[in-house]
């Protein structure tokens, strides 16, 4: 991993309070010699989410060739198109856009919220992908993880997102479906992944989505 000398900047996103996180935005720093750059974004604002958790346990599921790298929506303020038309764009969504741009592709990872996606999910879509004609999503390979505590491991936001995703022309993988059960169950008590068949399915659906990735970047 590069080390980094500089002090942490208060106003960079944080990376979930993850050992692998950088001391500098990520997207600022120059990537290793050939390696693809896949986003992972947890659609949860929630300090000890499920989806934050689980997308922190990605990150050492790269494999060679790829680095994995948290992009948060924490800060992102609710879209108003205001901003954009008056130039008055707010520094989260600058810092937040260049993210989207510097990755080749894009794993979400996200909880339900009353069948649906969350609003910060959604609010993250709609700032990437403004101005209008130059959406940071464009072509970028996808996949969705969906969550939950119950049985159907948010099979509601699964297919609103993917419904959101065909607008923005990002495709997305369609096999393995990640719907993952249960999610409160699946953390030891430093918030890791445990070992198991749930975290073995998650690691053969991040290799699936490398292939899909090859044949579609």
């Amino acid at each position: 991993m590069r080390k980094c000398t500089h002090r942490h900047d208060p106003h960079s996103p944080p990376l979930y309070n993850h050992p692998m996180a950088l001391s500098l935005p990520w997207y600022m720093l120059k990537p290793s010699t050939m390696s693809k750059i896949i986003g992972i974004i947890a659609g949860s604002l929630r300090k000890e989410s499920f989806s934050k958790k689980i997308a922190n346990g990605l990150l050492s599921m790269a494999p060679e060739g790829f680095e994995f790298k948290i992009i948060p929506i924490d800060e992102l303020p609710i879209y108003n198109q205001d901003f954009d038309d008056h130039h008055e764009v707010p520094a989260s969504y600058t810092s937040f856009r260049n993210a989207i741009q510097s990755v080749h592709g894009v794993i979400f990872v996200t909880p339900e919220h009353n069948r649906s996606i969350p609003a910060a999910l959604k609010n993250a879509l709609d700032v990437g992908s403004r101005p209008y004609g130059k959406s940071a999503w464009n072509g970028k390979p996808g996949a969705v993880f969906s969550n939950s505590p119950g049985n159907i491991g948010g099979f509601g936001a699964n297919h609103h997102l993917r419904q959101c995703l065909v607008f923005l022309n990002i495709p997305v993988m369609q096999q393995p479906e990640v719907y993952i059960q249960k999610s409160n169950e699946l953390f030891d008590e430093n918030g890791a992944l445990k070992a198991g068949e749930t975290k073995e399915f998650i690691a053969k659906a991040v290799n699936a989505y490398i292939d899909w990735f090859n044949k579609n970047a």
